[in-house]
C-alpha cells in the first residue's frame, strides 16, 4: 500500500459506482460480523446491476462470487462468506 514504506498498491481501484463495469477491481467491506468489518477486500466485478454488483471472491474459484451493494465501496453481508 502507498505510504507503508513498500511498493505502491498492487491494484487500481474504481470508487466511482456509477462508472462500474464489469472487470473493474473494486474495494469492499464485509459487514455483520465484527471480525471483518474493519478489514478491506479486494474483488473483481463479475456483474453490474442498478442496485446491486456481483464480485469475484476468490480469483483461484469461480464458484466463489458475493452479492455487494452498488457504492462507492461496496458492502458484502457476512452471510455470503
Amino acid at each position: 500500500m502507498q505510504g507503508m514504506g513498500g511498493d505502491d498498491c498492487p491494484f487500481s481501484f474504481n470508487f466511482d459506482a456509477a462508472t462500474f463495469k464489469v472487470g473493474d477491481t473494486v474495494s469492499y467491506r464485509i459487514t455483520g460480523n465484527p471480525m471483518f468489518e474493519d478489514m478491506p477486500f479486494a474483488g473483481q466485478l463479475l456483474e453490474v446491476h442498478n442496485d446491486f454488483v456481483v464480485i469475484a471472491g476468490d480469483a483461484n474459484d469461480p464458484a466463489v462470487r458475493y452479492r455487494g451493494t452498488r457504492e462507492s465501496r461496496p458492502q458484502v453481508d457476512s452471510g455470503q462468506i
